[in-house]
């Protein structure tokens, strides 16, 4: 279970003014959930996704992971506790093939059939990436999928996506929901998605509105998602485009 506690960050504006970006935040995610977190932009979200893997160092508060707190715990650290976390734009690694970044996610020597099992749940013809480098040479989307197929090999209790439409076609978009359908069904953890994607939306066990650094709604999306239409979340889901591969 992860439980977040009175959780804040500040940071200093241009004019050296501090800017509360959480707000004492509290929200409690259950095992084996698919959680996602929605809601206006700048409100938060993503923020939070960073708090919780280690990326940004919170201000106050406190994030625990089944009993244990892990507050003061850096990226490193947190992975081996079982996160996983997704970026919105994924990195490149310059030098390091496909295979070997999967192996180095699953933490074993995997064999180059059980790799191309993970690249073909994400979309990708396997024999025409499992021994391409991790470079520039290939689109946002492709850099997009390759990660999200770093997280299945890792299966952590908890994995965490972060926007994972953004940069996607329309066809590995709707591959993409498939891949979350199996994903809480092989590996049993539990799953946070920041999106504003009604497609993702509909597929959640539950739905967190993050607004001004708080959180503003939590619940099923049966009373969740109707409850979102007129407000500024709702506005953020309409506004919301799938871009292709460039």
């Amino acid at each position: 279970m992860l439980e977040i506690k009175d959780l804040s960050y500040q940071v200093e504006d241009e004019k050296e003014k501090t800017k509360e970006i959480i707000d004492h935040l509290d929200l409690t995610v259950e095992d084996g959930k698919f959680i996602v977190i929605t809601g206006p932009n700048g409100g938060g979200k993503s923020t939070l996704a960073k708090l919780i893997m280690g990326v940004n160092t919170l201000t106050s508060g406190k994030i625990i992971l089944d009993g244990e707190d892990i507050s003061n715990l850096n990226i490193t650290e947190r992975a081996k506790k079982g996160i996983s976390f997704a970026f919105q734009a994924p990195v490149h690694f310059k030098g390091i093939r496909v295979v070997d970044l999967l192996r180095l996610a699953a933490g074993e020597k995997i064999t180059t059939i059980e790799a191309c099992e993970y690249l073909s749940k994400v979309g990708l013809c396997a024999k025409d990436y499992v021994n391409r480098e991790v470079n520039a040479s290939l689109s946002g989307g492709e850099l997009k999928r390759i990660e999200i197929a770093t997280v299945l090999a890792r299966g952590t209790k908890l994995s965490i996506f972060d926007e994972p439409e953004a940069g996607i076609d329309l066809w590995s978009f709707q591959n993409l929901i498939k891949v979350f359908e199996n994903m809480r069904q092989e590996i049993k953890g539990t799953i946070i998605v920041i999106s504003h994607q009604e497609r993702i939306l509909n597929i959640a066990d539950e739905i967190v509105v993050i607004e001004n650094g708080k959180v503003k709604k939590k619940g099923s999306k049966d009373e969740i998602l109707p409850e979102l239409l007129g407000t500024p979340a709702a506005a953020s889901i309409a506004c919301e485009k799938l871009g292709g591969d460039k």
